[in-house]
């Protein structure tokens, strides 16, 4: 975790937890604590007053989750700027993306550090993967980060957000708009025996197709 010397340290320290428990959620406790290089005792008192607030909310378990008052915001965020016109032209490539594949297909947004999903397509499948949207995840490690390093290229990851869990994920990089990723996501055993190729390829169509749409939506060509 990190405090930046410009900012109190306390106020640091409440910053950096509410942001690792959105980067790990569901978040324990002594996870945190750790992770913050604080005591059980401190870490509590900061986590409470962030629940109190809305920021966080914590489950019967006692686990930390991203709460009313983030998710609020972040739509308020997304409404008001270029996400909103993002998450509007990526919403029916995404829906044709889960009709192909038949899994759950998601978009994500990059800084330097994490990714964070904005938008998704529901498989249509009982048993299928949702509720990532406001989620932040590292791009350590995971196939949004790995495809964001190399634009174009489909990368694929199981187990490394969730157990179980299989990600293919490409880059979409236009000029004024980097830091995009479009993911195809569903359970391991499944996409295991699937077709990767086809899933690939309908990503591939997907990534290409929206950089055109945001160049021209820009007024700039696609990288």
């Amino acid at each position: 975790m990190r405090v930046t010397a410009s900012v109190p340290r306390s106020i640091g320290r409440v910053l950096d937890l509410m942001e690792f428990v959105m980067e790990h959620q569901p978040c324990t406790l002594s996870r945190a604590a750790e992770a913050s290089d604080l005591t059980p005792t401190t870490a509590l008192r900061h986590l409470r007053a962030l629940e109190t607030r809305g920021y966080l909310t914590r489950s019967e378990a006692g686990e930390f989750s991203v709460g009313p008052t983030m998710l609020r915001l972040a739509a308020a965020l997304r409404q008001a700027g270029p996400l909103d016109q993002l998450v509007a032209v990526s919403q029916p490539l995404l829906d044709q993306l889960a009709e192909e594949t038949g899994e759950s297909a998601y978009l994500a947004v990059c800084d330097h550090r994490v990714a964070t999903y904005i938008a998704m397509a529901e498989s249509r499948r009982a048993i299928r993967h949702v509720g990532w949207v406001g989620q932040t995840i590292p791009l350590a490690g995971t196939a949004v980060g790995a495809a964001i390093d190399a634009p174009g290229q489909v990368a694929t990851r199981t187990g490394a957000v969730e157990p179980d869990i299989t990600a293919f994920s490409i880059g979409v990089g236009t000029i004024r708009s980097p830091g995009i990723a479009v993911s195809v996501i569903g359970p391991a055993h499944r996409l295991a025996e699937a077709d990767s190729s086809k899933i690939e390829d309908a990503l591939g169509t997907v990534a290409v197709t929206l950089a055109m749409n945001l160049g021209a939506s820009e007024g700039v060509e696609a990288s």
